[in-house]
């Protein structure tokens, strides 16, 4: 979903949009230029009213309109641009840069400064980036586990929306069916319960594997066509980066290459089963407690919340500060570890963090499961009634 979002966002950013200009000052005769997706057509020997029908009437994002002016102080102060709805903030910001860098420089050469001399002096620092080490990293660095993490942390919410919800229609569905009642005659509600979160967490788990042995063909055949292994172990020394032609891309690849991939595959795994179990166990007692799935609405705030709460802070968080105080809490709360220690594992994150987290996790899952499993055994056979809050307060007691 984020890259299909950046994909219809670049596509819509690639319309190549015309701004129609009226120069009476003079002063932006050639120094207007065209950028990739913005072309300025200059209208001679007219006036105003005639220029705002030409543009209005014709294929033109807008007309730009310069004031004539004998003060080049004022200037930036009287300059209008016309459109028949909102502009387009990228056009705006383009044509205000273009109009700002103009204007300083004509600014400059009144008060009798060099613009060579100015543009001569001007310094454009490359940063080269490396660690203790002395490996060199990319300027990427950062987005390329932010990505991962990312995508690891997004691709854990969905399963566990899509398998909780699974396992919540399913106890819907035999409760609604009666079949429950013939299956309850000869299984414990417990076991029942369990026997379904198992069951699909078995599902995920074996579409995630497939999807790692699909990856893994990928990421051998992307190396054997361009020619580059990145494996670790095998991986060039810093002379061969820095006398490679395409020494960015190399360093983007070796930066890919240092990430913990297999920590981060296990830890996937291992969060997604205490995750999965920790919120089907909760989708499963929502389940139990409606006669359909109208009525589970009430219930879902406790999932989704703490999900999306994840996801907000792995992004704004974790992405600015992996191993900030906020990022390090979320990364041990049982309802958002599993999506905030994801996000954080590309950064590098110590071992002995991970394992807490992951304990927390599943001493946090036999709790709720026990909660979980009284709501399941009274509203498996409850038929009829709306339940709330309160009364589910009161099965927990039974």
């Amino acid at each position: 979903m984020i890259f299909l979002v950046a994909y219809l966002s670049s596509l819509n950013n690639e319309e190549i949009r015309s701004v129609a200009v009226l120069d009476n000052s003079g002063f932006f005769e050639n120094t207007l230029e065209d950028s990739d997706n913005i072309i300025f057509k200059k209208l001679e020997d007219i006036d105003l009213d005639s220029a705002k029908i030409i543009s209005e009437e014709g294929d033109y994002h807008g007309l730009l309109f310069i004031p004539e002016s004998n003060d080049i102080s004022t200037l930036d102060q009287n300059v209008e641009f016309y459109v028949k709805g909102s502009p387009s903030v990228s056009v705006v910001q383009y044509i205000e840069k273009s109009l700002n860098a103009t204007i300083t420089n004509l600014k400059l050469e009144r008060d009798g400064v060099d613009l060579l001399k100015i543009e001569a002096s001007k310094s454009y620092v490359d940063l080269k980036i490396e660690n203790y080490k002395g490996e060199q990293t990319s300027k990427m660095s950062s987005w390329i586990k932010a990505i991962f993490g990312g995508i690891a942390g997004y691709l854990l919410m969905m399963f566990i929306i899509i398998y909780g919800n699974m396992v919540m229609r399913s106890v819907i569905e035999e409760k609604t069916n009666r079949i429950i009642e013939i299956i309850i005659s000869s299984v414990k509600p417990y076991h029942l319960m369990m026997g379904k979160i198992m069951g699909t967490s078995l599902a995920g788990i074996t579409q995630f594997l497939i999807w790692v042995v699909l990856g893994s063909i990928l990421m051998l055949v992307a190396t054997t066509v361009f020619g580059v292994n990145i494996e670790p172990s095998s991986m060039p020394n810093q002379e061969m980066m820095d006398t490679a032609n395409n020494s960015a891309m190399q360093a983007i690849i070796y930066d890919i290459a240092r990430l913990p991939i297999a920590t981060l595959i296990f830890s996937f795994l291992i969060y997604f089963i205490g995750g999965y179990f920790l919120y089907s166990s909760i989708y499963a007692a929502i389940g139990a407690a409606v006669d359909n799935e109208t009525d589970t609405q009430q219930f879902m705030l406790p999932i989704i919340i703490p999900l999306m709460l994840a996801m907000y802070v792995g992004f704004f968080a974790v992405i600015e500060n992996p191993h900030g105080t906020i990022a390090v809490i979320f990364s041990h709360i049982p309802l958002t570890s599993p999506i905030v220690m994801l996000m954080r594992i590309p950064f590098g994150v110590p071992w002995w963090e991970i394992l807490i987290s992951m304990l927390l996790l599943f001493a946090t899952f036999a709790f709720v499961v026990w909660f979980a499993a009284k709501i399941y055994r009274v509203g498996i056979l409850m038929y009829g009634k709306k339940p709330t809050y309160k009364e589910l307060y009161k099965w927990l007691k039974y």
